[in-house]
């Protein structure tokens, strides 16, 4: 029998506040353990919650980019657990009444344009860090554990897809894109080899072309793209083993080893009763007035889809760069800051794609770490259209530009790479060059005219490369018809 996955995403986002989500703790990767806790996030007697305002308006934003319904009224729940990574015994989520429900997004697919429902985004708080002392860093092998407090609390949003997923590739792709929004809503850093956006996902298998579902696992903390394509790519293999052998998959949580590729078992599948949620007697309810939506969404940035439309509209850049531009916020940033300087968009593109990224992934830096800047790259441009230097010299003085920082002046005028367009001092070495081969000479005035491009490479090969390739074709010509 031939089986459909079908899975769904819970995906953690923690946001970019200055503070916590209840108290006045500074939010910040690493440092020194417990360090930036307080009564409240330690949850000593009698300290109370309060709502970080900015932490809502991010939520808003978020909702509104996937299209979601925000309900008037909203409420937190508190979700009762005995882990020890929440003092309180208890995490401050939302239940049955999220900020924000019944949205999509719209997903790039090897398969095609794929529409993913989102269920619900709502609001919680993020637990601490817990360090397994052992080999593998997990509980089952540690010889001790330790917590570190400094997380607990941060803002944390989750989203929760509908079960309308079929591959672990459209999985991937799905969390790309999204990653992508949320960047460019500049409300997380969404680094998740520090863990600011972390994905579960639900999967199970049905027959082909059935509409049931089937009995489903979560993969926990999936924190890459690449390993939550392969846990699920393995889960779903591990599944089908089982009902093709006639047994019965458990509904459980289970852990994907990147290391040895195997799945094991966590724990069975918590159901929402096993929580006891109850509201938060704590917390007022959430309003959002129409007069607060308005406001976050007349501030909400340009997003992706329609920043592709715009140039796909106004600037006829092809399907492609229009994809590869708006992949990053920061990418299609540097590509308009480069426009306003040097104003042919295939072209800027077209270095942007090539040179650049391809500088960036050989040397592992990211696009902020990168030494040229938008105006600099303009300049470098300027420089090659106006003829001062070659295609070829262009890319040269680009990868010492990306080395060292330099201006593309600095690095032509120390190189020697400028080009050579007077016609001069072209005319002596091209004369130089046709007397020293007589017998392309009466080739080409026998009529084979492509042997002009043999002149033409030995004038260049005798420059170095410095000669003004279309006007060193130009007085060929005109030399061998004299």
């Amino acid at each position: 029998m031939a089986y459909e996955p079908v899975i769904g995403l819970e995906i953690h986002v923690e946001l970019s506040t200055a503070s916590k989500m209840f108290c006045g703790c500074r939010v910040e990767f690493g440092g020194t353990p417990n360090t930036r806790v307080c009564p409240v996030c330690m949850a000593h007697p009698g300290a109370l919650p309060v709502i970080n305002r900015q932490a809502i308006r991010y939520l808003a934003r978020i909702g509104l980019a996937l299209g979601c319904s925000i309900p008037e009224r909203s409420i937190f729940h508190r979700k009762n657990y005995f882990y020890p990574d929440l003092p309180k015994g208890y995490q401050i989520s939302q239940y049955d009444q999220p900020f924000a429900v019944d949205g999509r997004l719209e997903v790039t697919t090897q398969d095609g344009i794929q529409d993913v429902g989102i269920e619900r985004v709502h609001m919680e708080e993020d637990t601490a860090k817990n360090i397994h002392a052992g080999e593998s860093g997990r509980i089952a092998d540690s010889l001790y554990s330790l917590i570190d407090f400094n997380r607990s609390g941060t803002p944390l949003v989750e989203i929760v897809t509908r079960p309308d997923i079929h591959s672990p590739q459209a999985a991937r792709a799905f969390l790309n894109q999204l990653k992508n929004l949320l960047q460019y809503l500049d409300v997380s850093d969404c680094n998740m080899e520090e863990g600011s956006l972390r994905c579960d996902a639900n999967v199970s298998m049905r027959p082909a072309g059935s509409e049931g579902l089937g009995v489903k696992t979560e993969l926990k903390n999936m924190n890459s793209f690449k390993h939550l394509e392969k846990g699920l790519a393995q889960e779903i293999a591990r599944q089908v083993d089982i009902l093709e052998s006639g047994g019965d998959v458990v509904q459980q949580t289970v852990h994907y080893d990147v290391g040895s590729g195997l799945i094991s078992p966590l724990r069975s599948k918590e159901e929402a009763h096993d929580y006891r949620y109850f509201p938060e007697p704590d917390l007022v309810p959430l309003v959002a007035t129409g007069d607060f939506v308005d406001e976050v969404s007349s501030g909400m940035p340009e997003l992706p889809a329609a920043r592709a439309e715009r140039y796909r509209r106004e600037l006829s850049l092809p399907a492609y760069d229009v994809e590869v531009l708006t992949s990053s916020r920061g990418l299609a940033d540097y590509f308009e800051e480069t426009l306003e300087h040097f104003n042919d968009a295939k072209l800027v593109s077209n270095w942007l794609m090539g040179e650049l990224l391809g500088y960036l992934n050989a040397t592992g830096q990211s696009l902020a770490e990168c030494k040229v800047s938008p105006a600099g790259l303009a300049e470098l441009l300027t420089m090659m259209r106006e003829g001062k230097i070659s295609a070829n010299a262009g890319k040269e003085v680009f990868s010492e530009m990306c080395d060292s920082g330099a201006a593309a002046l600095e690095v032509v005028e120390e190189r020697g790479l400028s080009q050579i367009s007077d016609e001069g001092e072209l005319a002596a070495v091209i004369a130089e060059v046709i007397e020293d081969n007589p017998a392309q000479v009466e080739q080409f005035r026998a009529g084979k005219e492509q042997v002009a491009g043999f002149f033409v490479g030995q004038v260049m090969k005798a420059t170095g490369g410095r000669a003004n390739p279309k006007l060193v074709n130009q007085l060929v010509r005109q030399r061998l018809t004299e």
